[in-house]
């Protein structure tokens, strides 16, 4: 078989229900490496939910998630990490009282060899990690355009400088996916047109991009291709141009009356 016809990650028959409620129903697509996969669809949607199946926060009552070859599908959350997936949140979730360099250190904890032992015996080897790790989150915070941040608390970054930090701390983890939800909430439209060039430079470096987003200029103008969901089924997929022409997107946010 053709390596590189083989996508990233398959999700096949995903289904989940909480309570009386399906959030997710017989939900399939598949991410080819190294592209820009868009997830839209209206408030509760149930495009989070998806989010939290495919990085172990939720397990599926239905259907199977493969990444690189890989079952996942009932993996917790470091696992997958681990396997190559991270993710940002909605509502940003940063150590408020340690700084940006701190933070994005921490993100390459899971991938450090130096155990409780390593950390107090502190040999020659943990002290060369632990400056490999600094300069490499120094890096990071640089390619997100605050290392002059570096040294400030994670609370006093302006809201836009937080999103960045939280994108610099996922790629500490070494991902081949990285999924983002709503990276572009809350900032205004300078801000986002910088959000869209520095989410290009990480594509640029080999790493994939789900992106979840209500901005529909961004998604439409960043996206290789897009999925929408609608009552947790997927209502359309395809490029951007043809779904934001589908009459069935177009009622899902508008309205059949519009």
């Amino acid at each position: 078989m053709n390596q590189a016809a083989v996508p990233l990650l398959l999700a096949e028959g995903l289904g989940k229900r909480f309570g009386g409620v399906q959030a997710l129903q017989d939900v399939s697509f598949e991410l080819r490496a190294g592209e820009i996969f868009g997830l839209i669809g209206p408030n509760g949607a149930g495009k989070t939910t998806l989010f939290n199946l495919l990085t172990g926060i939720y397990r599926p009552d239905q259907g199977h998630i493969r990444f690189a070859g890989r079952e996942l599908g009932g993996r917790k959350p470091h696992e997958i990490a681990l396997a190559g997936i991270a993710r940002t949140f909605q509502n940003i979730r940063l150590f408020a009282h340690l700084t940006a360099l701190e933070n994005v250190m921490i993100g390459r904890h899971g991938r450090t060899r130096a155990g409780v032992l390593g950390a107090v015996l502190r040999p020659a080897w943990v002290r060369a990690e632990e400056r490999a790790i600094r300069d490499h989150a120094l890096q990071l915070l640089d390619d997100v355009g605050i290392a002059s941040r570096a040294d400030s608390l994670a609370q006093h970054l302006s809201y836009g400088d937080q999103r960045r930090l939280e994108i610099a701390r996922a790629l500490a983890t070494q991902p081949k996916l990285l999924a983002l939800d709503e990276p572009a909430a809350g900032m205004n439209g300078a801000e986002t047109t910088e959000l869209k060039t520095l989410l290009q430079r990480i594509r640029g470096t080999g790493v994939t991009l789900l992106l979840v987003e209500h901005d529909m200029k961004l998604v439409m103008g960043l996206c290789d291709r897009v999925m929408v969901l609608d009552y947790g089924r997927k209502l359309a997929e395809g490029l951007p141009a043809a779904v934001r022409a589908d009459p069935r997107v177009v009622e899902a946010y508008l309205g059949a009356e519009a």
